[in-house]
């Protein structure tokens, strides 16, 4: 069973002309996720021409503009075109006191309703489970409660049968340079993890606490994961191939995030 993200935005919290804030798409055990939904989400959907007929959950990893700002957009343009499924939101507590509100002014007719998971990002805990895969909480380190997101397939049948191994993806962004991370995310298959400097701005990630290229490398070396993809890109730095360098130094199975690709993820 194929896994796919679709990356909507990899910038940071200014957009620019090439990157969108951070929003993704993961399709993953036939089920359709959103992880963040920065400001130009929708747009970049539809340029794509994507189907979001399937997409039910939202997981957002923190409450700064640029992970969420394109939300209560994308729930409008769900009411005009008439959507009828539910749709869930995991998000700390304080998205649905401030969301809720602007959702009854602006999307007072939409034609389906809106479940809030309410999750604490600063622990470690399972918040969707069926019975295909799980997704748990990675408690990052940033400027306001964070969280990263670990999908991990469940065993199944053509697991024993073929030998393969259930699929695992985790979302890491935004965050200070966090080693204890290897706790919930050893063995990963793929690691989303932000690289929002280069280690000439390692004091700028400090103080914001971000991770420069090579810390996310270094991250991922630690991790034992498979493949790297590293985003959440400053718009102070145009030539991106520095990102990707910085990393490939250190962790060779490094992808640089690109807005509006696909990646084929197993």
């Amino acid at each position: 069973m194929t896994s796919r993200l679709t990356i909507l935005g990899c910038g940071s919290a200014l957009p620019t002309v090439i990157n969108n804030p951070s929003a993704q798409i993961l399709e993953m055990c036939d089920k359709c996720f959103l992880i963040d939904c920065g400001e130009g989400t929708q747009n970049t959907i539809r340029k794509m021409g994507l189907h979001t007929n399937r997409l039910y959950s939202v997981f957002i990893s923190h409450l700064h503009g640029d992970h969420c700002f394109g939300l209560l957009g994308l729930i409008s343009t769900f009411g005009m075109l008439h959507r009828t499924q539910d749709l869930h939101i995991y998000a700390h507590q304080d998205l649905e006191k401030m969301l809720k509100p602007l959702i009854q002014y602006f999307c007072r007719d939409i034609t389906f309703s809106i479940i809030f998971h309410n999750i604490n990002p600063r622990r470690s805990e399972v918040i969707f489970d069926d019975r295909t895969l799980t997704v748990k909480t990675i408690p990052l380190r940033h400027t306001v409660p964070t969280c990263g997101f670990l999908f991990e397939e469940k065993p199944r049948r053509r697991h024993i049968e073929t030998g393969e191994k259930p699929f695992s993806y985790a979302y890491c962004s935004d965050t200070g340079y966090k080693p204890s991370i290897v706790k919930w995310v050893d063995g990963i298959d793929v690691l989303y993890h932000e690289a929002t400097y280069t280690d000439e701005y390692r004091a700028s990630a400090d103080k914001y606490q971000h991770c420069t290229a090579s810390q996310a490398a270094k991250i991922a070396q630690k991790v034992n994961a498979k493949k790297l993809i590293i985003g959440h890109f400053s718009a102070r730095i145009l030539d991106q191939s520095v990102f990707l360098n910085e990393a490939n130094a250190i962790f060779p199975n490094t992808i640089l995030a690109e807005e509006s690709k696909i990646y084929e993820l197993s």
